[in-house]
C-alpha cells in the first residue's frame, strides 16, 4: 500500500481523536503522547528514501507512528518490530494496524524495551526512539550496536520540546566518534544519528 490521500485522511482523523483523549488526562503517563503528524510523515518518507527493510520502533503507544512506518514498510518490503511496555496499548495498536491493513509487516513486542535491547543482536536500517526519556542513556550502549553500519539511522523524538530531559543523552551520543548527529526542527524536534564510517 502506498501513501494515499485516503491513508493520510484516516490517520490524521485518528490522531485528532488521540489529541482529544490526551486533553482529558491530567496524568502524563495516561496520555497517549503520540508523535506529531509532520514528524511521522517525515519518518515515513525516510524509510522510503532509504529503502529500509529492518525497522525498530521503541515506544508503540497506541500505534499512530507505527501506522506511518508500516505504510512505508509495505512499499519497501520491510518489517517492523515495535516495543511497548503496556499490553493494553499494544492491543489498541494491533487493532488499528488491522483496520489500516498494515498488520502484515508489524511484529508487536510487549515488555520493557531494555530487556529487548540487551538480548538483541540484530542490526536495523531505521530506528525510532520515542519512549521514557530517562531511560535513553541506559539504552545507548545497546542502540549504538544496532544501527546498521551501511547507512542505518536512529531518530529520537521530542528533543526540542523536552530538551532538558535528553540533554545528557545527546551529549553522550555526540561524544561517540563513530557517529554523526544533528537536530531537526520538525514537530517536537527530531535528533538524527548515523554512522560516520559509512559516509567516509
Amino acid at each position: 500500500m502506498s501513501l494515499s490521500l485516503d491513508f493520510v485522511e484516516k490517520v490524521n482523523h485518528l490522531y485528532q481523536s488521540f489529541i482529544k483523549y490526551d486533553a482529558t488526562q491530567c496524568d502524563r503517563l495516561k496520555r497517549y503522547r503520540n508523535i506529531e503528524p509532520d514528524s511521522a510523515q517525515f519518518l515515513a518518507m525516510q524509510i522510503r528514501i532509504q529503502n529500509s527493510k529492518r525497522i525498530l520502533e521503541i515506544g508503540t503507544s497506541t500505534g499512530y507512528s507505527t501506522l506511518w512506518l508500516a505504510d512505508a514498510a509495505q512499499v519497501t518490503q520491510g518489517q517492523i518490530t515495535t516495543l511497548e511496555i503496556e499490553e493494553q496499548r499494544t492491543l489498541q495498536a494491533k487493532n488499528y494496524a488491522k483496520e489500516f491493513a498494515v498488520d502484515d509487516v508489524i511484529e508487536f513486542w510487549v515488555g520493557d524495551a531494555y530487556d529487548f535491547l540487551i538480548q538483541s543482536h540484530e542490526k536495523y536500517d531505521f530506528i525510532l526512539l520515542d519512549a521514557e526519556r530517562d531511560q535513553y542513556l541506559k539504552y545507548w550502549p545497546h542502540l549504538s550496536k544496532m544501527i546498521n553500519e551501511n547507512g542505518g539511522v536512529l531518530f529520537v523524538d521530542n528533543v526540542i520540546s523536552h530538551a532538558s530531559e535528553v540533554k545528557n543523552f545527546i551529549q553522550e551520543v555526540k561524544k561517540d566518534q563513530r557517529f554523526l548527529s544533528t537536530t531537526l526542527s520538525l514537530g517536537a524536534g527530531l535528533f538524527m544519528v548515523t554512522r560516520k564510517d559509512y559516509l567516509l
